[in-house]
């Protein structure tokens, strides 16, 4: 997900979007644990995309108390 994309989410819809792909990371993480995925760049860039996401989320966070 760019990060454009992540900017015009809402608050709300970022926790819940930070929530599923969180759960999609340890779903694969697991997955792998049992059997190798083919594209281990996949558990990357979930990190990386719960991490734009948090820093959007807190960048709107603190706007908001401003």
């Amino acid at each position: 997900m760019k990060t454009q994309e992540i900017r015009e989410l809402s608050a709300k819809d970022l926790r819940e979007r930070i929530e599923s792909e969180k759960t999609n990371l340890v779903r694969m993480k697991m997955n792998h644990a049992i059997s190798p995925l083919d594209d281990l760049s996949q558990i990357k860039k979930a990190r990386r995309n719960i991490a734009r996401m948090l820093t959007v989320l807190s960048q709107k966070e603190t706007n908001q108390s401003k």
